[in-house]
């Protein structure tokens, strides 16, 4: 009898799934369903639904269900997922985390495992009373602490005396040397842990529902399997899985050396694959400002996507990104279910910064019984607006709102919408997927605002989209093999007044994700080089994801067994 491998990728706009029969690894059925950020179980439920149906196979022939998402990836591209305080303990040069406090304490370790000064846990104490309401999970890292994590016990110790929130300790996530890099890995744990508990249960919802019992899987960003009980607590190394999907599918279509490009809602990805395999990151992957210990696919991930929020600043310079909104076309669209009310037209509230984006409430979220908010009540009182509007009722200036903002959407209260790419795409009559006329319409009002007509408009917002997308490859390409980042003289590039630099590539791009096909071949063009898109590119992360779950010797090709390159 036939058994089956589920694939399932989840990412910031679409949740991806494939079936494949397990011995040959064929593509027996595809489906794609809107990621439903504000309750997972159900975008999860609804790609298994649609991917079942009428496949005349029952749920006992599903062998295994093998998840990769790009979710991990993108909190962190987004400055989202879980508030954490950094403690780092006996290192006096100090550094910036993208966390909200690094806090410096005497102490720690030689490089024999010898106390090297006491833990200062007065100071200790008194920082953590401080940082307790204003963080959901604290990270501790100690100098030397592989070799002796004495100070990093008691000071876990202490923290969850005073508050009972997760405490992250950097010898059980890096055994490597490199404190800042230590310190993000411990950071990059604790921030992930709740958006991967919620994904993880939502996962197991929807199998509960389509009467699935296979074992799941979680694919790691260095492509092997990490077992559903330990995914929670060890929520860090899925922050690069979807990015160690697309490595593993590109690589499934070349011998040779190609790079690897996934154009999704929210980022792009970049893996690199030399001589028909992907290549492993030999320090830890980075990911934004975040280099760590993780061991990963030798990949970049920008904040450039088909759901990057365009905004007009107030000067009228064009800004694309890293923020996700979801585009106008899919927030007026019949089949979105973000919402449970009629928005306003776009010609009514759309326009230059903080009027660049919509804010509503998530209709099936769960308000807590007793949230006594002021931008939850002036929401249901007055329906979707904009931050400007909120702002200027409620009398909270930008800064402090904006903040505020952010945690009602980690805590998926509200959306927002807004322009995007994708958006330019259905303005210029490119894809149909949702409401035409509604980017039309937003279109007109920015165009207007910058000058010019709303086509002019959406061909600068696509090739916008594609320098971001040309910048993030050249800038991987020079961090790779020069460790040096250049990004603010390659974004700067074509305005310098002294030097013009042109790149070009020697390699070809393999395209997958379903805005690649719109924005790759501009590209490549730019870069002087081909692109590819192999069949059921558009679905490739879950393929990966399925592929991986198989098993290495199947695949007769393993990223644990890569060979790491330089």
């Amino acid at each position: 009898m036939k058994k089956y491998i589920i694939g399932i990728d989840t990412g910031g706009t679409y949740t991806d799934a494939v079936l494949i029969e397990a011995d040959s690894g064929a593509v027996m059925a595809t489906a794609k369903e809107p990621t439903t950020h504000y309750h997972l179980a159900s975008g999860t439920g609804h790609v298994l639904a649609s991917l079942l149906q009428g496949s005349g196979i029952a749920p006992s022939d599903i062998q295994q269900l093998a998840v990769s998402t790009t979710l991990a990836t993108n909190a962190v591209v987004e400055g989202k997922g879980a508030r954490v305080g950094l403690f780092v303990i006996g290192y006096v040069k100090h550094f910036k985390l993208p966390v909200v406090a690094v806090a410096f304490i005497k102490g720690g370790h030689t490089i024999q495992g010898v106390e090297e000064e006491p833990l200062d846990l007065e100071n200790l104490v008194d920082t953590a009373r401080g940082l307790a309401g204003e963080v959901d999970a604290y990270a501790v890292c100690s100098a030397m602490s592989m070799e002796n994590p004495t100070h990093e016990l008691v000071a876990e110790k202490a923290i969850g005396m005073l508050d009972p929130k997760p405490v992250f300790c950097s010898h059980r996530t890096s055994q490597q040397a490199g404190m800042r890099e230590r310190a993000a890995t411990a950071a990059l744990h604790a921030k992930l842990m709740p958006l991967m508990q919620d994904y993880i249960g939502g996962v197991q919802v929807a199998m509960i529902k389509q009467e699935l019992s296979c074992p799941v899987v979680i694919i790691g960003g260095n492509g092997q399997t990490v077992s559903i009980d330990q995914a929670v607590e060890r929520a860090g190394v899925t922050v690069a899985s979807g990015p160690a999907c697309t490595a593993h599918f590109g690589a499934l279509q070349t011998n040779g050396d190609a790079l690897v490009i996934d154009v999704g809602g929210t980022t792009t990805d970049i893996a690199m694959i030399e001589n028909g395999r992907p290549v492993l990151a030999p320090d830890g992957c980075q990911i934004g400002e975040w280099q760590t210990h993780v061991e990963a696919i030798d990949m970049f991930t920008g904040g450039i996507g088909g759901d990057s929020h365009v905004v007009i600043d107030e000067q009228g310079a064009l800004h694309i990104g890293p923020t996700r909104v979801v585009p106008l076309s899919m927030a007026f669209s019949r089949s979105s279910s973000i919402h449970g009310e009629i928005l306003p037209q776009a010609s009514e509230w759309l326009g230059a910064g903080a009027s660049s984006r919509c804010i509503g409430l998530v209709a099936e979220a769960k308000v807590p019984t007793g949230l006594d908010d002021l931008v939850i009540t002036f929401l249901r009182q007055h329906g979707p607006t904009t931050p400007a509007a909120i702002g200027a009722a409620i009398g909270i200036s930008s800064v402090p709102l904006e903040k505020h903002l952010e945690g009602l959407a980690r805590a998926q209260l509200i959306f927002e919408t807004g322009f995007t790419p994708t958006d330019a795409l259905h303005a210029l009559g490119l894809i149909s997927l949702g409401n035409s006329e509604v980017a039309k319409d937003g279109a007109a009002v920015l165009a207007r605002i910058k000058g010019g007509d709303p086509e002019q408009f959406c061909q600068e917002v696509m090739r916008r989209t594609e320098k971001q997308i040309e910048d993030l490859i050249i800038d991987y390409i020079i961090h790779r093999y020069w460790g040096k980042s250049l990004t603010s003289f390659i974004t700067s590039r074509d305005s310098h007044p002294v030097l013009a630099v042109e790149f070009s590539l020697k390699i070809p791009l393999i395209g997958i994700g379903a805005a690649s096909r719109y924005f790759l071949p501009g590209v490549a063009k730019r870069l002087g080089t081909s692109v590819t898109f192999p069949d059921h590119c558009e679905v490739g992360n879950a393929i990966g994801a399925a592929l991986l779950g198989k098993g290495a010797s199947a695949l007769s090709m393993s990223l644990s067994d890569t060979k790491r390159q330089v």
